[in-house]
């Protein structure tokens, strides 16, 4: 009985945990498929680093050494950037291995060319880790996607971001001391841009965008701000009206005219966003005919993110139809222009009630309920 042959491309913190995850779980994977599962193979940059962590595969540096590997059935993808991921997974794809990506600003960029060539070359493209960690939502969406027309997506897809802002709001932090606690506790990069500057959170919106809509917006028109901006006294004025900041994902369709922005919102307290706290990631989806759903899990952290890559190998034995739903939409931009833009719908309040012309940060309270009329 031959194995399912598994060649790893980066051994980081993703990576290493997804092949602890295939050893500690072979007996379930074996189940599964009807033979051993096995790492056959990892690609690292540097070979001396990884040397006494890959005792039991072939470690090198030399795609070419990886892609020899006799009968190689899947690639996993756990690194990050286009390059050298893009040419690594189109030869994998070429040699006819299914692949399964993590890498969000790689899908977001070049995940639509990818999804082409595996769809003539008959192999499998998952990226279920991609999005939100340890959430399902890439197999939520695509499950919805036959006949409900999604109007909607909010989310908070970024858990350093997300841990940062409730730092702040619960231990009255500057966002310097909360990224410093965010980095000491390994959830924030020592440069921390991608995260706090709101590209993580981009790049998996434009993924989501290409899911929903087989399209994505130009880039240069898409709001984008991370939450470097929002202070400790804002946080302290939103929370004195019980409101709460979140770093915010948005897609919306209104009959066709689509919106997408991230940015820092503020959230009252019967929005579903509000209650999602620390590394924690959640997106809320909406449909025309399933209504409202929310799925929350953690975002940030090595075990999650296993958790997504090997569901999406265990899912590689299901025979599974992509079906296309053409949608006819258009991609809009938003009109708000202040330091906060904010979520179309509620109240436009002030925080800062003095100086408001000259500092004020302004913001927009997004509530999925009607405010409920006094006794």
């Amino acid at each position: 009985m031959t194995a399912v042959k598994i060649g790893l491309i980066g051994y980081g913190t993703v990576g290493s945990a997804v092949g602890r995850t295939i050893r500690s779980h072979q007996e379930n994977l074996q189940t599964i498929f009807g033979k051993e599962v096995q790492v056959a193979g990892v690609l690292v940059r540097d070979k001396q680093k990884y040397a006494g962590q890959v005792t039991d595969a072939l470690l090198t540096d030399e795609a070419a050494e990886l892609f020899a590997i006799e009968k190689l059935d899947v690639i996993i993808e756990a690194s990050v950037g286009i390059e050298p991921a893009f040419s690594y997974l189109s030869e994998a794809i070429h040699r006819g291995c299914h692949i399964i990506t993590a890498n969000k600003e790689l899908i977001a960029s070049r995940g639509a060319e990818l999804k082409r060539l595996a769809k003539q070359k008959g192999v499998r493209l998952e990226y279920e880790a991609a999005v939100a960690g340890g959430v399902p939502v890439i197999g939520t969406l695509k499950q919805l996607l036959h006949i409900n027309r999604v109007v909607k997506v909010e989310a908070i897809l970024n858990g350093t971001s997300n841990f940062i802002l409730t730092e702040m709001a619960d231990k009255g932090l500057i966002f310097e001391d909360a990224l410093r606690l965010a980095q000491e506790a390994g959830f924030a990069e020592a440069d921390p841009a991608n995260d706090v500057d709101g590209w993580d959170a981009f790049y998996k919106l434009m993924v989501l965008s290409d899911l929903l809509f087989e399209a994505q917006p130009d880039w240069e028109k898409v709001t984008r701000r991370g939450i470097r901006s929002v202070s400790a006294q804002d946080i302290q004025e939103a929370a004195g009206r019980g409101w709460k900041i979140k770093h915010v994902a948005t897609l919306e369709n209104a009959g066709g005219e689509v919106t997408a922005s991230v940015e820092p919102v503020v959230l009252s307290a019967d929005h579903p966003l509000y209650s999602v706290d620390g590394v924690d990631n959640a997106v809320c989806i909406e449909g025309d005919l399933v209504g409202k759903l929310k799925l929350q899990g953690p975002g940030a952290g090595a075990l999650p993110t296993a958790s997504a890559i090997v569901e999406d190998l265990a899912n590689l034995v299901h025979k599974r139809k992509e079906v296309v739903v053409k949608r006819e939409i258009r991609f809009t931009e938003k009109k708000e222009k202040v330091p906060f833009v904010h979520l179309p719908t509620g109240e436009t309040v002030s925080i800062h009630a003095e100086s408001v012309e000259s500092n004020g940060h302004f913001y927009r309270v997004a509530s999925r309920a009607p405010a409920k009329a006094e006794a």
